[in-house]
């Protein structure tokens, strides 16, 4: 609950069908224990003062939750993916606009120094003109989900691609600038509703080329790669080893960063009170559902797809 630390917002109300949830969260945070709860979010919009909400709900439930809040007037943090299809994502952001409310999206890598510091160098020019991106994700999603709402199709709306992987894609995407032409994918299900491991090549407006490998089955323990390559050298993130730039002819650099200052939560309290824009604004959430969502239609169709179809 940072959002009630920050000493800037006040936890107000919270909503969950699940009666046992809101037990938990009131043992687990003593603070809360006079807070009013609702079985219904639309009641506690309906009844409760507030200038935001927070939607940390099943990912099926995202879009029409969201389109509530900016209709009662509250800004909007929401967990990701931030809609599970494309016109979903565009039908939000139009209600952003017609309400004039902030939504954003809780995608934490937005404020962590190492994405900031890959972005800055593949959009600053260092690394020359962008050749190509590549990103892996190792994980035991498979297992670690099993017999949850993740791995049901009419609650999940996807698997892996659309859950941990979804943090990624918005990393390649964010930091790189590029926009994603054409996507052509491979799935495994594993027997599963939904996709576990996704192998995907795509290739960017203007030619560079990327590779996203989403491993959701995998017996290693997690592990995130990134790399970003130019014409002029490279920068490679690796949650076990760190974070390197790299030129030929040069020993690798080892950059100092600063510590992580910002979050999601206190991001969406400033920004609501005047004090910083939205760290992740919703256009990165369409911008994730597109490339998402054309990876599954790849995957389907076997053959490539164009984003800007989506």
């Amino acid at each position: 609950m940072r959002l009630h630390d920050s000493g800037l917002a006040e936890v107000v109300a919270l909503a969950d069908p699940n009666e046992a949830s809101l037990a938990r969260i009131k043992e687990r945070r003593p603070e809360l224990a006079d807070v009013p709860t609702f079985s219904d979010y639309r009641e506690m919009l309906d009844k409760v003062t507030m200038d935001g909400v927070q939607i940390h709900s099943p990912h099926c439930f995202h879009a029409q939750q969201m389109l509530d809040a900016l209709d009662a007037g509250l800004h909007v943090l929401c967990e990701k993916p931030m809609t599970s299809t494309v016109a979903d994502a565009k039908a939000v952001i139009a209600k952003r606009d017609q309400t004039g409310k902030i939504l954003t999206v809780s995608y934490q890598r937005h404020y962590e120094p190492t994405y900031q510091f890959i972005r800055e160098k593949a959009q600053g020019g260092d690394l020359g003109t962008l050749q190509m991106v590549s990103l892996v994700l190792s994980q035991d999603w498979l297992r670690a989900t099993r017999g949850t709402w993740r791995q049901s199709l009419a609650m999940s709306c996807g698997g892996q691609l659309n859950d941990s992987g979804s943090h990624l894609v918005d990393m390649m995407l964010w930091t790189t600038g590029l926009q994603a032409d054409r996507v052509y994918a491979e799935i495994n299900r594993f027997g599963c509703e939904v996709d576990i491991d996704s192998a995907i090549s795509v290739r960017f407006v203007g030619g560079p080329l990327g590779n996203v490998t989403i491993m959701g089955a995998s017996p290693t323990p997690f592990w995130e790669f990134f790399g970003v390559w130019g014409s002029e050298g490279a920068v490679i993130y690796d949650r076990v080893n760190g974070l390197q730039v790299q030129r030929l002819g040069q020993e690798p650099q080892v950059p100092e960063l600063p510590p992580m200052q910002n979050n999601p939560d206190l991001n969406f309290v400033r920004a609501i009170l005047g004090l910083e824009e939205p760290g992740v604004p919703a256009e990165c959430g369409l911008r994730v559902s597109e490339f998402t969502e054309a990876a599954w239609r790849s995957a389907e169709a076997e053959q490539p797809v164009l984003v800007q179809e989506m």
